[in-house]
């Protein structure tokens, strides 16, 4: 198998839930961000794509003592994202032990400040957001849409050094109706050297197993953890076993 995966959590008020659609009114609790990230790490896992529901929400990193009890507690390497805005926001997220940060909204709405953070940080710690709601790119906790279309939004960051980008069909997203590997497929068709991270509607492992046979590079998936659709001892001796 090449698909890496990516076990999630995502945060409100130190909490781990998880949204429907991005929808902070369709919130369901799942229990302490701690513990599920040292679950993940005992069975095996070696990274966590991380988000800051309240960051996102709030314009600003809200949750950044979560990431440091994360960073300190485990040996995962930590995707963060949510409410990265200023460089004071970066620096603060590096500094908590993040390992990487996505970042969506930025990218939008200064294009100088995001290309800058990609020089001086490197193509390997800034991954570009890029969620999606009816073909434009969504922005601020999925609170506003943009004017974006998905593929050039890609290409002017493409040509200016980007190589990860997180890609979240909005409307599955939360769904459990299964990934938008149409959506994948057109980007990886459009820019074959991004390493491509799919995001949303992810209900079981031959989810996963589709999107590793349509050669998406890697996956996040987290609301079928928490509603036990997929068994994460399963997927991983799966994974061992190169499906």
């Amino acid at each position: 198998m090449n698909i890496e995966l990516i076990p999630a959590i995502d945060i409100i008020c130190g909490r781990c839930v998880r949204l429907t659609k991005g929808d902070y009114e369709q919130k369901t609790e799942y229990g302490v961000p701690l513990d599920m990230a040292l679950e993940f790490e005992r069975i095996g896992y070696k990274r966590l794509h991380m988000v800051d529901l309240d960051g996102a929400k709030s314009k600003h990193i809200v949750n950044d003592r979560v990431l440091s009890e994360i960073t300190e507690k485990t040996n995962l390497e930590v995707d963060f994202g949510g409410g990265i805005k200023t460089h004071q926001d970066i620096e603060k997220a590096f500094a908590a032990g993040a390992k990487m940060v996505t970042v969506g909204s930025i990218a939008v709405n200064d294009p100088l400040l995001f290309t800058w953070w990609l020089q001086k940080y490197g193509p390997d710690r800034v991954i570009l957001g890029a969620d999606v709601r009816n073909g434009k790119i969504s922005i601020n906790g999925w609170k506003e849409d943009s004017e974006e279309d998905l593929l050039p939004f890609l290409k002017k960051y493409v040509d200016v050094g980007v190589k990860n980008v997180l890609c979240t069909e909005i409307s599955k997203d939360g769904t459990l109706s299964g990934p938008a590997i149409d959506l994948y497929r057109e980007v990886l068709n459009a820019y074959p050297e991004l390493h491509l991270i799919a995001s949303g509607g992810v209900s079981s492992i031959d989810d996963i197993k589709a999107l590793d046979k349509a050669g998406i590079p890697a996956v996040v998936f987290g609301k079928a953890i928490y509603e036990g659709k997929i068994d994460l001892e399963d997927l991983w001796r799966a994974e061992q076993k190169q499906f």
